[in-house]
C-alpha cells in the first residue's frame, strides 16, 4: 500500500491510496502447501464473572480422531497484548480414547491433542500469580502447531 499526492488545477491537495489486489487477503496455508486446522468459538457465558468456558477443535472434517496429534496452546491476553494467562483443559468432547493420556485441569500451553472437540476453562486469575484478573476485555488465541488458528474477545465483569 502507498500513497500518492497529486496536485489538481486548482490548487487543491488530494491524496489517492492505491493497494496491491494481494495486500488485504488472508491465507490460511503454509507456505509448504499445509493447511493449519483448528476451530475456536466464542465463550460462555460471555461476559462472566468468576469463570467461563471456551470450546475450541483441532483437526478439521477429514481427520479421524487420534490419527493426528497437534502442538495446542490457548492464550489469554490483557488490553495491552500481555499474556496474562493459559486456558486449562477440562474436557474433550471427541470419542478418543487416545486423550485419556491428557489429564483434566491441564494447564493448555504446548500440549499435544489429538484431533477433535475440546473444551477450555478460564477462572478469570491471572497466572502464575493466581490474583484475581481485573474486569475488562481479554482476549483469547488459539494456536496450533505454532501458527495462529483463531482470536476472540471475551468480557470479564466482577
Amino acid at each position: 500500500m502507498f500513497h500518492r499526492w497529486a496536485r489538481p488545477a486548482l490548487g487543491l491537495v488530494a491524496c489517492l491510496l492505491f493497494a496491491s489486489p494481494a495486500s488485504g487477503q488472508a491465507t490460511s496455508q503454509h507456505s509448504g502447501g499445509t493447511r493449519w486446522r483448528g476451530v475456536l468459538r466464542q465463550n460462555d457465558p460471555n461476559p462472566f464473572s468468576s469463570q467461563t468456558t471456551i470450546p475450541f477443535a483441532v483437526g478439521d472434517s477429514g481427520c479421524a480422531p487420534g490419527a493426528e496429534r497437534h502442538v495446542v496452546t490457548l492464550r489469554i491476553y490483557n488490553i495491552l497484548s500481555q499474556v496474562v494467562a493459559f486456558a486449562t483443559l477440562v474436557d474433550s468432547t471427541s470419542a478418543v480414547d487416545d486423550t485419556s493420556s491428557v489429564a483434566p485441569s491441564h494447564s493448555i500451553s504446548q500440549l499435544p491433542l489429538a484431533c477433535g472437540a475440546y473444551l477450555a476453562r478460564w477462572d478469570g486469575k491471572r497466572s502464575p500469580e493466581g490474583r484475581e484478573a481485573p474486569p475488562g476485555v481479554y482476549m483469547y488465541q488459539l494456536v496450533i502447531d505454532g501458527h495462529p488458528a483463531g482470536m476472540r474477545k471475551m468480557l470479564l465483569a466482577r
